[in-house]
């Protein structure tokens, strides 16, 4: 039922893809951005709640489906949100904050240090969603404004119930993320895919650079996927793992999964409406725009992962920044490059970076295996 529940959003992130695609703006950029931490709070909510609660229980699965119907018509809002389906669009997702509200509430005891937990959570979630369906009757830059103050505000409710007592399963936060990211990277797939349909509606068969493109673009889905499930996913499960306490535990899911991931599935989003219009036109230069969007989106993926790896073991994952700069370093020079020969370095950037990342580590732990002390502490 979660697994359904996250379809949805396959509709709603396709909502974004085409937003950033027809306003590839700065202005295009933020709205984007604040739709997209809007989602992600009624999908974090039901992820938090289904953490507590049985799965199987048929009142849990009548909220999730309850849920997944709201989010279509949410999902279908988002591309006129700041237009006339703004209030549609915030009157869902405040529907859907709630039922993961009510779906959290059924996992915790009458224990005074569980109430307290819930209470100090769900009373700013309360009035953060009036303030987001007031923002969704008002217009212009009041709208605006008033789904910002909503998304602190539930932010800064994270903070100060991240020092509650939480029960957590590392492997439920660790398997559901990584559902999302693979959502996201269907998109990219869904975006790449367009100019094959529209070639063959037309009649005029499919080019080669076309081709070619879409090879190149799905091979960056691909070593996104790597980057993120080789060992970056399941060393973030093992040590959520090994934590000492339930408090601890709370706010390690808080950080690595509900923050840590949200700048990995939107860095994604915004890649795939760059290599979407690549794509597109695969044999024409990359406007500066799309340029700094498919920056900005891997970019925006690296944050999150390196915080995340930071947050987990205190340690950067130095590759990553490092290939990071090479492609923006790339994208500013190599600006008069077809779309095609553009993603094609940036794919061989990521791979080179991902096999140096490889090497490291895994010599390193020979090292650490090593009987020799000198070998070990080099």
């Amino acid at each position: 039922v979660e697994l359904f529940f996250d379809l949805a959003y396959v509709f709603a992130f396709s909502q974004l893809v085409g937003h950033l695609v027809h306003h590839p703006t700065w202005e295009g950029v933020g709205e984007a951005t604040l739709l997209f931490l809007l989602m992600w709070l009624p999908w974090s909510q039901f992820t938090w709640a289904a953490n507590r609660v049985s799965g199987n229980g048929r009142t849990v699965r009548a909220l999730f489906l309850i849920g997944t119907v709201v989010s279509v018509p949410m999902a279908a809002s988002v591309s006129t949100a700041y237009e006339s389906g703004g209030t549609l669009f915030a009157i869902t997702l405040a529907t859907i904050v709630a039922l993961g509200l009510a779906t959290m509430a059924l996992g915790f005891e009458t224990r005074a240090s569980e109430i307290g937990t819930l209470l100090k959570w769900t009373w700013p979630n309360v009035l953060a969603l009036v303030v987001i369906v007031a923002g969704g009757f008002a217009e212009d830059e009041v709208r605006t404004g008033l789904w910002i103050a909503g998304v602190l505000i539930i932010y800064a409710a994270m903070i100060a119930a991240g020092g509650g007592e939480w029960v957590v399963r590392p492997g439920h936060f660790a398997e559901r993320h990584g559902l999302i990211v693979i959502i996201a990277l269907g998109e990219v797939i869904v975006a790449i895919g367009l100019p094959v349909v529209t070639a063959l509606e037309a009649g005029e068969g499919i080019p080669g650079d076309t081709v070619t493109a879409l090879a190149a673009a799905g091979a960056l889905a691909a070593l996104l996927w790597w980057s993120y499930f080789d060992r970056f996913s399941p060393a973030l499960e093992y040590r959520g793992e090994r934590l000492p306490d339930a408090k601890a535990e709370g706010r390690y899911m808080r950080d690595v999964y509900t923050w840590g991931h949200a700048p990995i599935v939107a860095g994604v989003i915004f890649a795939a409406a760059a290599l979407e219009e690549i794509a597109l036109h695969p044999a024409d230069e990359v406007s500066g725009a799309f340029r700094l969007m498919l920056w900005g989106g891997l970019a925006t993926f690296a944050a999150g992962a390196v915080f995340s790896v930071w947050r987990a073991f205190r340690v950067i994952p130095r590759e990553r920044p490092i290939a990071l700069a090479l492609i923006g370093l790339l994208l500013v020079l190599a600006g008069s490059w077809a779309g095609v020969a553009l993603v094609i370095a940036v794919d061989v950037v990521i791979f080179l970076a991902l096999v140096a990342e490889q090497l490291r580590v895994e010599g390193r732990r020979e090292a650490d295996a090593s009987p020799d002390p000198d070998a070990a502490s080099a």
